[in-house]
């Protein structure tokens, strides 16, 4: 199955809102998106991070997944605003 997965307020809480930098992960919510990713489903993550703006978050955004250890097959940042 495939699972198309927000980040913003889903995996991750924005400590300031309308800043991607202050993104921390939430831990419950990324257990049951890796535990899905180990039973072989297909994780999508699907952002608007830049959709208003045009500004590329692709860097950031790889850096916060890995860093909080976040099992995905595919980052896409062109979810509409």
């Amino acid at each position: 199955m495939n699972y198309f997965i927000d980040i913003d307020d889903t995996i991750f809480e924005l400590i300031v809102k309308t800043d991607y930098y202050t993104a921390v992960g939430i831990p419950e919510a990324i257990a049951k998106v890796n535990a899905l990713y180990d039973e072989g489903h297909r994780i999508v993550l699907w952002t608007g991070r830049g959709s208003t703006t045009g500004r590329d978050w692709r860097d950031l955004t790889e850096d916060q997944l890995n860093h909080y250890g976040v099992k995905y097959h595919e980052l896409r940042l062109d979810k509409p605003a």
